[in-house]
């Protein structure tokens, strides 16, 4: 299962190297969990009991995809005039190259990096995970969500932005800690349709996350306080 918290962890930190450049470090994060809304395609593939195959770890993980989103955004920022489409471009695309990457290096799925070429990268095809691995880290990304939530929450009230927001940002925080505690038992106990609850879930709490960093861009890119138009 996609591990889209976790990505939005790891993204956080390159506050501290971003530009002021308005745009771009919501674009890095926002980004970093873009590629895992490929298990919507995944999930109606499933639904309408259509093949999925190639649907997950290709076409949004992909170099090309990359390029794509880079210049079509440039594109936008020329016919409006506004810098901040071109950053924020850069910044998904930055993001989702990122992504891809920590795949690669972290996890044990293959990746179609250069998708639509049907070569798909792998480091670990040698050392398959144990069951118990697989199992632990599909309700393990709730966590995931949970922590990324508190990231913000803490950031925020350190940096004194977005502080009308926090109040329903601990409300997100607990609800994804208590979805991991439920579906922690939940992956163990249930000896059938827990993918398909969990998927349900996920989807949403990923909707919920992206949705979240949007709202609190002023946060996340607080450190640009020079920000260019």
């Amino acid at each position: 299962m996609a591990q889209a918290g976790l990505h939005s962890l790891i993204s956080m930190p390159l506050r501290k190297f971003s530009l002021a450049r308005e745009g771009l470090m919501l674009g890095v994060v926002v980004g970093s969990m873009l590629p895992d809304a490929d298990n919507l395609a995944v999930a109606v593939a499933t639904v309408t009991k259509a093949s999925f195959q190639g649907l997950h770890r290709t076409f949004s993980h992909s170099l090309f995809t990359v390029i794509a989103v880079i210049a079509v955004f440039y594109l936008v920022s020329l016919v409006t005039k506004r810098a901040s489409w071109n950053n924020l471009g850069l910044g998904l695309g930055l993001g989702i190259l990122l992504h891809s990457l920590v795949d690669i290096f972290l996890w044990f799925d293959g990746v179609a990096i250069l998708w639509p070429i049907p070569v798909f990268l792998n480091l670990w095809n040698k050392i398959p995970p144990p069951d118990w691995w697989t199992t632990l880290m599909q309700p393990v990304e709730l966590l995931f969500f949970a922590l990324f939530f508190w990231s913000l929450y803490t950031l925020a009230r350190k940096q004194a932005s977005d502080l009308g927001y926090l109040g329903k940002l601990r409300l997100w925080i607990a609800v994804e800690t208590a979805l991991f505690v439920i579906f922690l038992i939940l992956a163990y106990v249930l000896s059938s349709g827990f993918l398909t609850i969990f998927g349900v879930v996920y989807l949403l709490s990923l909707g919920l996350a992206i949705g979240i960093a949007i709202r609190m861009r002023a946060t996340i890119e607080s450190n640009n306080q020079s920000l260019a138009a």
